[in-house]
């Protein structure tokens, strides 16, 4: 019974926010939800686009773009069921296959209601008035997130960030607004270019798979790219000519305050002299995508590499969703090397000692630690 009233829950919650009308209290619980089960998260991406087609239908009619981008869901989504299909037993039906049934069915009466319930008011109103909303998309520490946007772009949201954006990105500009870590995987749209904003830069493409990092207490801005190019200004100095970045090329910036005004160079040679402002740096071109450190996280690993101890607090306080105290500063400055993937907090912590020599107690999510003296 408390599995049935989640998957209510969830229902309901997904019928508020492809209306519009979620909170952001409802909107952090359809999240939550969502994260915790794969299924479910899939099809709220596909409601999604399906929801936002039947807007435009009432509208105007669906460009050749939205009618590939929406294809291509329906057919990933045909897929994933035959996958399913394929490994259920001879003579039965698999349980995962038959869940996703029903729950198809839950969705598709869900989108008539809510298609219907915009026909109406529509019908109601002489003149449509379109107001759009801002959606966010909230991964919390210890948590990771996947989405389709509505323009059929994937973008993965590390622990600890968010995005937001128009809920339709309409307009001649698809922009996005980023506050951690996230990685992009643009469709190309040739007249409607794509632009994440982060920590004072526009980030600008049109068909590429990038990563973008500037947390809170970041000093930099980071941008990997993997695929495509990338064109980087600063927010508000759009005439100063652009730092163009290449596949297996990463992009170091420093941040930018408010009132900041920072030029950055014309001269790309200058990229690697401290007076430049930014530095670029190139990637193992042979190495596979899963292997590069930078996108590690997407594919469930934490990389670190000459880090400081209190750099690596950091990424293990939102990868384990931990708060990590340093009782004295010598152990801040101790440096690691390794990677993560199925460890426990506490499995790491001893996988680190056996590299360098340091103390901690853990009690509940709060972790301090000290140099060994301190507990002599």
């Amino acid at each position: 019974m408390q599995e049935q009233s989640s998957h209510n829950d969830i229902w309901f919650l997904i019928a508020r926010s492809l209306s519009g009308e979620a909170t952001i209290a409802e909107q952090e619980r359809l999240q939550q939800l969502l994260q915790q089960d794969a299924s479910f998260q899939q099809q709220y991406e596909l409601l999604t686009r399906m929801w936002h087609a039947g807007e435009k239908q009432n509208e105007q009619k669906i460009d050749e773009a939205e009618k590939e981008n929406i294809s291509r869901i329906l057919q990933l989504a045909k897929k994933e069921s035959e996958d399913y299909k394929l490994s259920a037993k001879p003579g039965s039906i698999h349980k995962k296959y038959l869940y996703a049934i029903t729950s198809a069915a839950a969705a598709i009466i869900i989108i008539v209601a809510i298609v219907w319930m915009f026909s109406i008011n529509k019908t109601n109103n002489n003149t449509a008035v379109v107001v759009p909303h801002t959606q966010t998309l909230i991964a919390d520490n210890g948590n990771k997130t996947r989405t389709i946007l509505p323009d059929g772009s994937t973008v993965w949201v590390n622990a600890g960030s968010h995005i937001s954006y128009n809920e339709n990105l309409s307009g001649p500009l698809r922009e996005v607004t980023l506050d951690g870590e996230a990685y992009f995987d643009v469709v190309k749209q040739p007249k409607r270019p794509f632009i994440v904003h982060v920590s004072g830069y526009n980030i600008k493409v049109l068909g590429t798979a990038f990563n973008v990092k500037s947390y809170p207490e970041d000093k930099t801005v980071e941008t990997t790219l993997l695929r495509g190019l990338v064109e980087v200004t600063k927010e508000g100095a759009e005439k100063q000519k652009p730092i163009f970045l290449h596949p297996n090329e990463k992009l170091i910036l420093g941040k930018i305050a408010a009132n900041d005004k920072v030029k950055l160079p014309d001269n790309i040679q200058d990229a690697n002299q401290e007076t430049a402002g930014f530095t670029i740096k190139h990637l193992d071109s042979a190495l596979k995508e899963k292997e590069i450190i930078e996108t590690a996280w997407v594919y469930n690993r934490l990389e670190f590499r000459g880090e400081s101890f209190e750099q690596l607090a950091g990424k293990l306080e939102r990868w384990y969703n931990v708060k990590i105290f340093f009782d004295d500063d010598a152990v801040r400055k101790l440096n690691f090397n390794g990677s993560f993937e199925d460890e426990t907090i506490e499995q790491a912590l001893v996988a680190l000692k056996t590299a360098t020599a340091f103390g901690y107690t853990i009690n509940g999510k709060e972790i301090h630690i000290k140099s060994l003296r301190q507990f002599n």
